[in-house]
């Protein structure tokens, strides 16, 4: 099976209750829509973090959030080729995938085209504090290109991206003290574009912090959903 989730954080507890609950094994696979915190310190505590999260099972196919490094800066990442696109991956936890962005991937019979990253809206609060901020956090001109042209020449079922295009920002959830017009919204306007330029069935989202659904566009935080509401016709979350 193929199961859907948004951020983490650093915090494998809700994820090993999931897969404790549905008893997951290595034939399945859990996409984890960015900010998993499994790069983030770049030390033995990231270490830990992904040993715990090899440990529990099934593959973890973990998108580029904007509070996390990207593996390609790291020396231990290698790539590889998986169920048709790239991903990086260390020797030492074959279990956690994260892949390129713009990549396309064949999941429970269905296109999966992935598109991490966003602005950290607490940009200027990390940096004061010295907490982590990389300035590569949102689509490079190059990712941009490259997703442009895979959509131009693929067909799309599912989208995975941290972020949602800009139509889509759940406004509700916008935080209180931060200046709107201060926060750099070019991603999810990018995305705008790239959803226009798609026929698609399913887009999943993480970075917002809730769990909610517009049309095709699901948010996802702590529920879960499965692909196979796409190959059978029946709509339904899978909640924790």
């Amino acid at each position: 099976m193929i199961y859907y989730t948004g951020d983490i954080h650093g915090s494998a507890f809700e994820l090993q209750a999931f897969c404790r609950k549905m008893e997951l094994t290595s034939d399945d696979i859990i996409v984890l829509l960015g900010d998993v915190g499994a790069n983030y310190y770049g030390n033995k505590r990231d270490q830990r973090f992904k040993q715990a999260l090899n440990y529990l099972g099934p593959t973890l196919l973990c998108v580029h959030g904007n509070h996390e490094q990207r593996p390609n800066t790291f020396s231990s990442y290698q790539e590889k080729t998986w169920r048709g696109g790239v991903v990086w991956f260390e020797e030492a936890y074959p279990n956690l995938l994260f892949p390129k962005d713009g990549e396309i991937f064949s999941l429970a019979g269905l296109k999966h085209l992935v598109i991490g990253g966003a602005y950290s809206v607490d940009k200027f609060y990390r940096i004061s504090r010295g907490y982590g901020w990389w300035p590569d956090e949102q689509p490079s001109e190059e990712i941009k290109a490259y997703v442009e042209n895979q959509v131009a020449s693929h067909t799309i079922d599912v989208v995975m991206s941290h972020t949602c295009p800009y139509k889509y920002e759940p406004t509700e959830v916008f935080l209180p003290f931060i200046d709107q017009s201060t926060v750099d919204a070019s991603t999810e306007q990018w995305l705008d574009k790239i959803e226009d330029a798609l026929d698609y069935k399913a887009w999943f989202c993480g970075h917002w912090h809730v769990n909610k659904r517009i049309d095709k566009m699901h948010f996802l935080f702590h529920d879960f959903e499965c692909a196979d509401q796409f190959t059978n016709d029946e709509p339904e979350a899978k909640q924790t």
